[in-house]
């Protein structure tokens, strides 16, 4: 197994494999050494424009693939193949590829790859027949203090600062996406000065998903079962003039993104970066629960639109109707449950 830092050490240094296998938690940086690996090899903007294939094995038959690594350059130039999904053929098929690589052309470089929602098992015989061809490199997700790290790096080099209280909510937001702490700090640079420190104030003005993180905050307060604390907490998000129709708004979406992360699936647009902390909330209901609590959370919104209800008041009864749920002990799913 190769390390990233190894990858771009080998690579920087000139010294490429005929084949790679880039895995792993995080899809940025496997996008971002796909390209950087095609620089390299191709040395030349004209020859990435024309020699560096991205093939998608979810549209591209194997078939195909085979006839594309077959035919080799005329002209002697360098190629580089990105083969992602590559896990979605047959064993089969998937064995006649890599028979292709062995002896390996010197003038070119095939790179093989996995999403991170399809991220094989070490020991599964994909991985075991891959890695006997192409070097496997793992793409992690950064974890927080390299996060931190790594935004008090950039932001000093704009000349700024940055509270420890907001690196680490800009760290929980980012949740160890690099491409995320990139985008996210640029929009930081952009907006303050030179001299001055980012603030959790800053991070709550600028920062995507920070709305939605201060909901998740306050569903967390709620499946506690702590009533005192959600009122406490609701009351807080109120007087920093939240709406008390938006709040339900946002939880209705939460909740949908629990279930959806329960039964395997993303989470609403724009929520990906709290796959990991919808999975542990999730984890305290069963599907019939969620699904009594979304349909609850619709009514209000419903309820709130039509004006049948103070708005406050609607909030705050819905707020300790699911802490009331967070404090019950859930029970397992049955096939063919029948929910009231």
């Amino acid at each position: 197994m190769t390390s990233p830092k190894q990858l771009y050490e080998e690579v920087s240094g000139g010294k490429f494999q005929a084949a790679y296998y880039f895995f792993g938690t995080e899809d940025y940086r496997i996008t971002e050494a796909q390209k950087f690996v095609a620089r390299q090899f191709l040395r030349g903007s004209r020859q990435m424009a024309t020699n560096y294939r991205r093939i998608d094995a979810r549209r591209t038959s194997a078939k195909d693939l085979i006839t594309e690594l077959a035919t080799l350059s005329m002209l002697g130039e360098r190629q580089v193949f990105a083969v992602s999904d590559f896990q979605t053929y047959s064993p089969s098929d998937i064995t006649r590829v890599l028979g292709l690589l062995t002896p390996a052309p010197k003038d070119r470089v095939v790179i093989f790859s996995s999403p991170s929602s399809r991220t094989p098992k070490k020991n599964s015989s994909f991985f075991g027949a891959v890695t006997k061809v192409a070097q496997p490199v793992e793409f992690r997700k950064l974890s927080g203090p390299e996060v931190q790290a790594q935004v008090k790096v950039r932001l000093k080099e704009a000349e700024l600062g940055i509270e420890p209280d907001a690196a680490h909510l800009l760290a929980e937001l980012i949740a160890g996406s690099r491409g995320a702490l990139i985008a996210e700090t640029d929009k930081l640079i952009n907006y303050k000065q030179a001299g001055e420190t980012v603030t959790v104030a800053d991070i709550h003005r600028m920062v995507s998903g920070c709305e939605t993180f201060s909901i998740f905050e306050l569903t967390d307060i709620i499946i506690s079962g702590d009533s005192k604390r959600t009122l406490a907490a609701i009351e807080r998000l109120l007087a920093a003039g939240q709406a008390p129709s938006t709040l339900v708004s946002l939880m209705l979406q939460h909740f949908l993104s629990l279930y959806l992360v329960k039964n395997r699936r993303k989470p609403l647009s724009g929520r990906e970066f709290l796959t990991g902390k919808f999975a542990e909330q999730a984890s305290r209901f069963n599907n019939a629960r969620l699904e009594d609590l979304i349909i609850d959370i619709a009514d209000t919104e419903a309820a709130l639109r039509q004006g049948r209800f103070k708005p406050e008041m609607a909030l705050e009864i819905l707020a300790l109707t699911v802490c009331s749920e967070g404090r019950r002990k859930d029970e397992p799913d049955f096939p063919g449950r029948k929910h009231g």
